[in-house]
């Protein structure tokens, strides 16, 4: 058998309901601001922990870059702040943050979407995949300006090009449809019983 012990008589004022007062809007309105305040300063902490992580991998990238010849200007690297911090390597190619603000995703974008060429939380692997995609888009420079000395080259052309013609053989051509116009709306006059 279990012994309960005794319950304590109840207290008078225990008894009565309290009467709470009634919430002020100051004292609402000023607990919202502090509430909006410190989500403010937790979402600019993040921001500018974004940045600071694609500065560092910017400056890992620096020695990658400056192997680049002077003369190619195909990559405008750059970081760029804003509601998605990003660090651009070229018009296509782009380095932004994941989700957790810790993982670095390396983005490409292409004809059919936003490709993700890697994803690591360490910046030596991203390092790597920018530096294969730069040697890949000046090795295609390469091929595209041997491309064009070759078919620019009219001895080498396969196509003949085609004789121009003079410029008084398009006016021949546009007085012969004049007159061809003419004689089909004098015809027409002639043969056509007129409606009155």
């Amino acid at each position: 058998m279990i012994k309960s012990e005794p319950m304590p008589p109840a207290k008078p004022e225990d008894s009565a309901p309290k009467e709470r007062a009634a919430p002020s809007l100051k004292d609402a309105l000023r607990e919202a601001r502090i509430e909006a305040a410190d989500r403010t300063a937790v979402v600019v902490d993040l921001r500018d922990a974004e940045l600071a992580r694609l500065e560092i991998l910017n400056e890992a990238l620096e020695p990658v870059f400056a192997a680049v010849p002077k003369d190619v200007d195909l990559f405008d690297r750059g970081v760029v702040p804003g509601a998605a911090p990003r660090l651009w390597i070229d018009m296509l190619a782009h380095v932004a943050m994941g989700r957790d603000k810790r993982v670095y995703r390396f983005l490409q974008d292409t004809r059919y979407g936003r490709r993700v060429i890697v994803e690591s939380h360490d910046v030596k692997p991203v390092v790597d995949a920018v530096t294969r995609y730069v040697a890949r888009r000046l090795v295609e420079r390469e091929r595209a300006l041997v491309a064009d000395t070759v078919s620019v080259s009219p001895e080498r052309s396969a196509v003949a090009p085609r004789p121009r013609r003079s410029r008084w053989t398009g006016v021949a051509l546009f007085l012969l449809g004049a007159l061809a116009g003419a004689a089909a709306l004098f015809a027409l006059a002639w043969f056509v019983e007129p409606i009155i």
